[in-house]
């Protein structure tokens, strides 16, 4: 059930990818955090101070004791809109700086999140029987200077639905890959 929406979030990067990705390249060049607008805090909460990005930090990040995560803006992977529905997977639908990502066949490129290629089209929709949030107010939001959290009326079902073969409306079969190699369960 889709419950919020955050504003100009903040991206706190799961721990797979801190360690198997991040980290790697943090130590590896030391201007990669500060480059890719990623700080060190102690906690996941928006008002955690940054602490500096030093190799007893990031033996701390490695360890599970400090997080690292990416600061809002129009940089941030996460765009400036991300639409929470809670799920065991940690799943959710966001906006993203990669635009250009959407005019390619295949559009793969998430950890597991599903990118929007419109997300304020998305706030308007969710947030449709909100009156008081208006597209001019969501364009603010997502330029504001901090994250903003704006909770539906009612909650909203999700359903993510994969599937690598479909028809059209025009009655055309379509087949695609099956990238995450689903098909195999059900043969």
């Amino acid at each position: 059930q889709m419950q919020y929406v955050i504003f100009r979030p903040y991206w706190n990067p799961p721990r797979s990818i801190t360690v198997n990705e991040l980290l790697p390249r943090a130590r590896q060049d030391g201007s990669y955090l500060a480059r890719e607008n990623m700080e060190i805090v102690a906690t996941g909460d928006d008002d955690a101070a940054a602490l500096p990005a030093i190799p007893e930090n990031l033996d701390k990040v490695a360890a599970g004791r400090l997080f690292l995560r990416q600061k809002p803006g129009p940089r941030n992977s996460l765009g400036l809109a991300k639409f929470i529905f809670p799920n065991a997977d940690n799943v959710y639908m966001h906006g993203t700086p990669a635009e250009a990502l959407f005019a390619r066949v295949r559009r793969d490129f998430s950890h597991g999140c599903i990118r929007l290629e419109d997300a304020a089209r998305m706030a308007e929709w969710v947030l449709r029987d909100q009156p008081d949030w208006t597209r001019a107010r969501i364009d603010g939001a997502m330029q504001a200077s901090r994250p903003q959290r704006v909770n539906l009326k009612e909650p909203l079902t999700v359903i993510l639905f994969y599937d690598t073969v479909h028809v059209n409306s025009e009655h055309v079969v379509h087949f695609a890959a099956d990238i995450y190699g689903h098909d195999r369960a059900l043969d």
